[in-house]
């Protein structure tokens, strides 16, 4: 049975109120942790990460995982704030507050889908991820899936919790992080023409032009095209002085249209300057519209718009396993001053995530009892759905 709705709310308004900037999620932890414990269940602390699993019957080989991901952490408050970024009280059916939105709505309704089957037999292991880190290097999700792996558990599928309306993001956009060098030659600058030396800037401001016609690929169905934005430039030593060297680093989304090492080749070849990988780690990633998990959120959730997401989560991490992203809120609120979520979407999500649970339940149910020629397996969705 999930948790009753002022109990929902009063866990959102809680965790709100805990400061969990990345890197500061100690304090939030400890008190899942212990709000777990008081409920007789003893979570797994990994850092400022927690991982909680269902039961399974004794001496039995591990069932198949399906996977309940969100995270604790929130950026740092940005500017504009008009009050106390962590009072959560209520008003007005909405609760402001940092993280209320991105993602600590996701969190108090994947709880209740967790405790609504706490003591329920599933034709699989149900797992809860409460990650530390997401907003930075997805630290905490990554220690979850070997902490998992570690145990001889793969999850079988996943939802990630993120705000987006509850409507089911079935694929991610990566992420390329180049830096664009180009190089000249300093010298001060009232002698640079008499000199013919090359300015840096003016042969990066060259590059940055060219990339406007690179081609890389056709739109993804989904994702649409591969982007390549410069975000951050830097030229030059002082005002009166040639730059040597100039350089702009370029976030490049990527999608699974072009592999990422393609897309640097076609950047190369377009522009004159230096191009060097930072990072490649963020691949894209895209679930098939008929695998079980998107099946079992459509059928609890048959309005549910399905779409490519061009904004990194830890679904990135699910490499092989069929995942959505999809939670309470809205994308739009998150990162912005005086961030805020509406009650209604709270509760919302902690339907939407206890239902999808038991609709999965059915699924695994349904194709274990094909599997056997009988129907053993249907009593516990059923039961679950019951609760």
């Amino acid at each position: 049975m999930m948790l009753p709705e002022r109990e929902v709310l009063a866990l959102h308004q809680a965790i709100t109120a805990i400061r969990s900037v990345s890197g500061e999620e100690g304090e939030l932890a400890g008190f899942l942790e212990q709000w777990w414990r008081r409920r007789g269940v003893v979570p797994l602390r990994l850092g400022n990460s927690l991982l909680l699993l269902s039961p399974q019957p004794a001496a039995a080989s591990p069932l198949p995982v399906l996977l309940l991901d969100t995270h604790v952490d929130t950026v740092p408050p940005a500017p504009g704030w008009t009050r106390d970024p962590w009072d959560s009280r209520p008003a007005g059916g909405k609760v402001h507050g940092l993280g209320a939105n991105d993602a600590k709505a996701a969190v108090a309704g994947m709880v209740a889908a967790f405790a609504a089957f706490a003591e329920v037999e599933l034709p699989f292991t149900l797992a809860l991820a409460l990650v530390e880190g997401e907003e930075t290097r997805g630290t905490g999700t990554v220690a979850v899936l070997e902490e998992l792996a570690r145990q001889g558990r793969r999850p079988v599928a996943a939802v990630i919790g993120e705000p987006t309306g509850l409507d089911l993001a079935v694929a991610q956009k990566g992420l390329l992080v180049l830096e664009l060098v180009a190089r000249g030659e300093a010298c001060h600058a009232a002698h640079a023409q008499a000199l013919g030396a090359a300015n840096a800037a003016r042969r990066l401001a060259r590059d940055l032009v060219a990339l406007e016609a690179v081609d890389l690929g056709p739109p993804h169905e989904r994702l649409g095209p591969v982007t390549v934005e410069p975000t951050q430039l830097r030229a030059g030593t002082a005002r009166n002085v040639i730059p040597g060297e100039a350089t702009a680093v370029l976030d490049v989304r990527t999608t699974p249209a072009l592999a990422p090492a393609e897309v640097v080749q076609r950047i190369r070849r377009a522009v004159s300057g230096e191009v060097r990988v930072l990072s490649d780690r963020l691949v894209p990633c895209e679930t098939p519209a008929g695998a079980a998990v998107v099946e079992a959120a459509r059928r609890v959730r048959p309005e549910a718009r399905l779409y490519g997401s061009a904004t990194l989560s830890d679904m990135v991490f699910m490499a092989g396993i069929p995942a959505v992203k999809c939670g309470p809120g809205s994308s739009e609120r998150s990162h912005t001053a005086d961030e805020f979520v509406w009650e209604s979407e709270v509760i919302a999500g902690a339907r939407f995530y206890s239902r999808l649970v038991g609709s999965f339940a059915e699924l695994q149910a349904a194709g274990q009892s094909a599997d056997d020629s009988g129907t053993a397996g249907a009593m516990p969705a059923a039961a679950a759905i019951r609760r």
